[in-house]
């Protein structure tokens, strides 16, 4: 890429990635938060593990049912509208939260915010599609879901902060919780519509020679997938290919998850304060939002996607299970580290996997399936960690089984490498 077409998508990057990380970053709070108000809201409830892993999962069978649907109306009705229209929806039922009163009004309200807030990330990276070819994607994925692990290293101790306020103004501190996280979602559908517009032709902040620009490369990319015959909608929700991506995702952000749910009452159980709690759970988070920059770019520079896909899997697997095996709690810690990279690693180049293979609404609807086969993971990753909590009595015990995830996911990647279809994959991911 030429300097001049370098500085372009720079100056892009530095558009749209603030405002879309800030939603992403909102987005991830309220999906995750609960696994604090847990800290205070289990015990007010009365939930069992089983109540709250259910609960806690419940969110990703409502983001799965309307994931496809949701991404495809984006498609139509253009990104602008839509992520608005998603951040206003889930930032009012994250509020909602605080009016829980037993497991029946926390299932509904964890199912509805699943609705709301489907097809946001599919979108985003369609949305992305359309402003940046396929060799810029691997690293503009890797900031745009740097925001997922920022939002815990900083929402951690925001969270731990608010709940050791105890109880104000009759409510109880999870319930402060719940609102003071959901309300910037609402402001933010504000700006998602005064600052996004849908394609670079209708920006206004750009030359006409830099829509030029954007527009040859994108077209160029367009073309490189449309050598063989385009997939319908239909086929692209049926294509092996698409469907073993979705499996690997699954396993992809399967330790994200169980982590993000799980991690606070580990941690907790070390005998820290809930301050202190947030603090050290923020810890692997870091370390994975330092290493999905990175190695992004490096899988941007090599135009290598596989083994930066598996290799961070890999890392995973190994930690996770390695976590559940050590006592002491600094050791534990550092292993969750490693396993924090690895899960966040992986992301920015299996995204440039799916937008390879197809264009157009099957393009949309292909990336919807992916992330909402790969979200069912959110279901089942806290809801095993809980069943088996209760059956043996140890949360490290649901770690050794969430490792096997990425594992398989690992060896599923791999696999599909070697067949034909993968292969023409890679041919259209290749620069």
């Amino acid at each position: 890429m030429s300097d001049p077409e370098a500085l372009v998508f720079r100056k892009v990057r530095r558009r749209l990635l603030p405002i879309l990380m800030l939603c992403y970053f909102g987005a991830f709070i309220d999906r995750v938060n609960v696994g604090f108000a847990a800290l205070s809201m289990n015990a007010d409830l009365g939930f069992g593990p089983l109540v709250y892993g259910w609960g806690a999962g419940i969110f990703f069978i409502g983001y799965f049912l309307f994931e496809i649907p949701s991404n495809v109306l984006l498609e139509r009705l253009g990104a602008r509208i839509w992520i608005a229209r998603i951040m206003i929806t889930w930032g009012i039922i994250s509020m909602a939260m605080a009016a829980v009163r037993g497991p029946t009004s926390f299932f509904v309200l964890r199912f509805l915010l699943g609705v709301a807030e489907a097809g946001f990330y599919p979108g985003v990276v369609l949305y992305l599609t359309t402003w940046f070819p396929q060799e810029e994607r691997a690293r503009v994925m890797g900031w745009f879901t740097l925001a997922n692990p920022i939002s815990t290293v900083i929402g951690a101790p925001l969270s731990g902060f608010i709940l050791s306020l105890g109880h104000l103004g009759g409510l109880r501190n999870w319930q402060w919780l719940f609102l003071v996280e959901g309300a910037p979602a609402v402001v933010l559908g504000g700006l998602v519509w005064l600052w996004l517009r849908d394609t670079p032709a209708q920006a206004a902040w750009l030359a006409p020679e830099e829509r030029e620009v954007i527009a040859r490369r994108v077209d160029l990319d367009r073309a490189r997938r449309a050598i063989q015959r385009p997939l319908t909608l239909w086929e692209a929700l049926t294509n092996p290919v698409v469907l073993g991506l979705g499996l690997v995702y699954f396993g992809c952000i399967a330790g994200n998850y169980g982590l993000s749910f799980w991690l606070p009452q580990l941690v907790k159980g070390f005998g820290l304060t809930d301050l202190q709690t947030g603090l050290v759970t923020a810890l692997p988070y870091a370390c994975g939002a330092v290493a999905m920059v990175a190695w992004g770019a490096h899988s941007d520079r090599t135009g290598e996607r596989t083994w930066h896909v598996a290799l961070p899997l890999l890392l995973t697997g190994a930690a996770l299970l390695a976590a559940s095996q050590v006592q002491g709690p600094v050791l534990a810690i550092a292993l969750l580290c490693a396993a924090g990279v690895g899960v966040f690693a992986n992301t920015p180049p299996f995204w440039t996997l799916p937008t390879a293979l197809t264009t157009g609404r099957a393009s949309a609807g292909a990336i919807a399936l992916v992330n909402s086969i790969g979200n069912l993971s959110g279901f089942v990753a806290p809801y095993l960690i809980g069943w088996i909590k209760v059956s043996t009595g140890r949360i490290s015990d649901g770690l050794m089984a969430l490792a096997a995830l990425p594992l398989a996911a690992m060896a599923l990647t791999l696999w599909l490498q070697r067949g034909a279809a993968q292969r023409r994959l890679q041919a259209g991911t290749a620069p």
